[in-house]
């Protein structure tokens, strides 16, 4: 599209908090990137990228088909959408020979992201899911020594998710993703990240999946009594509750990302955060929300050759994800917000620690997501440049999304799923 010397042009749909996390990394990258249109139906979102980059307003519209109704104009499409708003966006972009980085989950439906996935093999282009945890060095770090051998094979690997109690709040109660009929389910939104991790740390493909799991807590029948149904509405327990909104968005004025979320504006006021409270869902009591995903579920995987995985998501918790890898020869254990790698070897009987900074070298990858954010728009930068060594192939991206479907069919009917059948179902367009 451009000379290689030349900032790459960058087409954003979807200017939420991804989006402008996105496209600010790529400001960061000292002229490698130039956004140069941006679609978004929420004005104070919009101006706030046509600004910062200094788009014309010809360029700035409030649904996608404009830019993608128009001959190929840039380099790449950077796909923010919500859920299910990713596929036809995709779809467009392919049909048009762009590039994209596509913000996960691909679709909320498992034939769509099936489709984008042969949509994009057939066209040659290359679709870069963020899957931004295989950028950190942590996961980093873990893969390498697994590779390494120094452990062995994998047998068996425990992996915990934990959401933290006020992010399951914020963003799956109240928030956009509250509702698996609006959004997707809470296995595929929140966690394909790591479905993704588990299949790349294995190396093979996922043969049988099973899983358990439910809306324990945040229903209305756990409701305190005599709770109303917004939290500035005065309630009795309102000084003692975990997850009073008044407290979480209007008194906490250092978080930003409740704050922007609730109000939809980039710099919102106090006044703005007032209105949103009384106004919307964000305001509500956390047991008076209409959201319907789970707060907790435990998945079980088998790969092939025989290694297993038991994976937990769980909204109970501070937050962060922990692992433990068994092998034959020894085992890794560690926690993501944690610098370093506790490793035991099985002959020496000896635990070493690894500091995660000294396996993984590349020290320019730092940011949010543990550097992941960063980390994926360097890939899409190298990409763009002809290096695909670091991108995950779509076809791959695409089986660990059936995972997560895969996941929530059995958690629903309380089957096994095998997934040579599960996939086949997709492929013939059986509802699975």
């Amino acid at each position: 599209m451009n000379p290689s010397n030349e900032p790459k042009k960058i087409i954003l749909l979807g200017a939420g908090l991804r989006g402008q996390t996105y496209t600010d990394k790529m400001a960061d990258m000292d002229g490698a990137f130039r956004v140069v249109a941006v679609a978004e139906p929420i004005a104070d979102r919009r101006a706030y990228i046509r600004e910062k980059h200094g788009i014309p307003d010809a360029d700035c519209t409030e649904s996608w088909e404009p830019l993608m109704e128009r001959p190929k104009f840039a380099d790449a499409v950077v796909i923010a959408t919500m859920d299910r708003g990713h596929y036809k966006p995709a779809m467009a972009a392919i049909r048009r020979g762009y590039d994209i980085l596509l913000e996960k989950p691909m679709s909320a439906r498992p034939d769509e992201c099936m489709k984008i996935a042969q949509a994009a093999k057939a066209a040659g282009v290359h679709v870069l899911v963020c899957h931004v945890l295989r950028y950190t060095a942590f996961f980093r770090a873990l893969k390498a020594i697994i590779d390494s051998g120094r452990i062995g094979d994998v047998v068996h690997i425990q992996h915990a998710e934990c959401v933290g109690n006020v992010h399951q709040s914020h963003s799956f109660v109240r928030g956009n993703w509250k509702n698996s009929e609006e959004s997707s389910c809470m296995i595929l939104q929140k966690s394909c990240h790591d479905m993704d991790i588990l299949q790349w740390l294995i190396g093979k493909p996922c043969r049988r999946v099973q899983s358990f799991g439910g809306l324990y807590y945040f229903r209305e029948e756990n409701a305190p009594a005599g709770a109303p149904e917004r939290c500035t509405d005065g309630c009795p327990v309102g000084d003692t509750c975990p997850y009073n909104a008044v407290k979480l968005y209007l008194e906490d004025r250092k978080n930003d990302w409740f704050r922007t979320s609730a109000t939809h504006r980039v710099h919102p006021t106090d006044a703005d955060v007032e209105q949103a409270l009384r106004t919307t869902e964000y305001g509500r009591c956390v047991f008076r929300c209409s959201n319907n995903v789970v707060d907790h579920q435990t998945v079980n995987l088998e790969f092939a050759g025989g290694a297993t995985v038991s994976f937990t998501m769980c909204a109970f918790n501070q937050g962060e994800r922990a692992i433990r890898i068994m092998g034959t020869r020894g085992e890794l254990r560690a926690e993501m917000g944690n610098p370093v790698i506790d490793c035991y070897d099985f002959a020496t009987r000896q635990t070493w620690q690894l500091p995660v900074d000294n396996m993984v070298r590349d020290q320019s990858i730092v940011g949010g997501h543990g550097g992941g954010d960063a980390g994926i728009v360097r890939v899409l930068s190298d990409v763009l440049h002809g290096d695909t060594s670091g991108i995950c192939d779509i076809t791959e991206t695409c089986e660990n999304h059936m995972i997560a479907f895969a996941a929530e069919a059995s958690r629903i009917t309380g089957r096994v799923i095998d997934m040579e059948e599960f996939d086949a179902q997709v492929l013939s367009g059986a509802q699975v």
